[in-house]
């Protein structure tokens, strides 16, 4: 990343690059940065796009030869082609003959490093890797907005509107925009603000719909469901998605009784490192028999509902009526 902000400082630009990872918003900032280093603002007749796997190499290669119009480079933006995953040997075998003026751009969600065009494309340009940000980058980069806007914010509040609108840029940037919005007349912001105006995530409303069950508060879990059912979230999703969260408070049961700390416990589950306290303690609510027997269920209620033994909206119904009895859940030792 270092090198290709150089790059775009300097206008020394190297003939292609691959931007890749799972962070999308890193990626189109710095695709949308490079693209302007390169071309013109509204240059049509030397700046090209191309979306999605049904790009015909010959045509890109065609225009690749054909020398910019009244300008320096002929700027080709490839997004998702798929060519990183698959291979292209069209591309490949032409990638060393690229015209000087051309300067080919490839942004893909899915790479795989072993195809030969990834080694070309580093044998001859960039390959830019944009990986999920670290709780501190994050909270970093949070902070650093929220200080060219003169407010401040608690730690507690931080983590709090993190947990609640999760971990991806695009829609961090989007949630602190509509608070932003709710606080202009204040210095602070405040945990009520973030419940005011962010979205909760649906994986958030699942845990607590798990929380509900622990509570044995069937009511609450029922209004939960309904709720998501309200916003058009399949109920397939939602049995899917509880099934995850009774598979990560398995792990994480099972790494503290081999004595990982909670970077170790962040580290194997993929939880960011701030939230495995909160899994950690309904991870404690349950026995491990409990967790196992609820994760088969969910599997067991997908394959009746799959195999059309079972409504998909009431499969739902049943695991909460079920797991929200009194008595259902009674801790116990392994």
């Amino acid at each position: 990343m270092q090198r290709l902000n150089q790059d775009i400082k300097e206008k020394n630009f190297k003939p292609v690059y691959l931007l890749y990872g799972e962070e999308a918003y890193l990626i189109k900032q710095y695709k949308d940065r490079l693209m302007a280093a390169v071309s013109s603002d509204g240059d049509s007749m030397n700046v090209h796009r191309y979306v999605g796997k049904d790009v015909e190499t010959k045509e890109i290669i065609s225009l690749a030869e054909t020398l910019p119009f009244l300008a320096q480079y002929r700027v080709i933006l490839l997004e998702n082609t798929g060519w990183l995953k698959k291979g292209n040997e069209e591309l490949l075998t032409y990638l060393p003959n690229l015209c000087d003026s051309t300067i080919l751009i490839l942004a893909e969600q899915e790479v795989d490093r072993r195809v030969k065009l990834f080694d070309q494309i580093k044998k001859q340009g960039r390959c830019v890797e944009f990986q999920k940000q670290t709780d501190v980058t994050l909270q970093k980069w949070i902070l650093g907005i929220l200080k060219k806007e003169n407010k401040s914010i608690s730690q507690q509040t931080l983590l709090h509107f993190l947990e609640t609108v999760g971990e991806d840029m695009d829609r961090i940037r989007s949630e602190l925009e509509k608070l932003l919005m709710y606080t202009y007349q204040k210095e602070s912001i405040s945990i009520e603000d973030v419940d005011s105006v962010c979205v909760r995530q649906v994986q958030n409303q699942i845990f607590d719909m798990i929380q509900a069950l622990a509570d044995r508060n069937q009511q609450k879990a029922l209004d939960l469901y309904y709720d998501l059912l309200s916003l058009k979230e399949k109920p397939m999703k939602i049995i899917a998605l509880i099934g995850r969260q009774f598979n990560l408070m398995l792990q994480i049961k099972e790494l503290q009784r081999k004595g990982y700390d909670k970077k170790g416990m962040s580290e194997k589950t993929g939880l960011r490192e701030f939230l495995i306290p909160k899994y950690a303690a309904s991870a404690s609510r349950f026995s491990g028999k409990e967790l196992r027997q609820a994760l088969e269920e969910c599997v067991e209620l997908e394959t009746a509902v799959k195999t059309g033994q079972l409504k998909e909206a009431l499969s739902v119904e049943i695991l909460l009526v079920k797991y929200s009895k009194k008595g259902q859940f009674v801790q116990e030792g392994e």
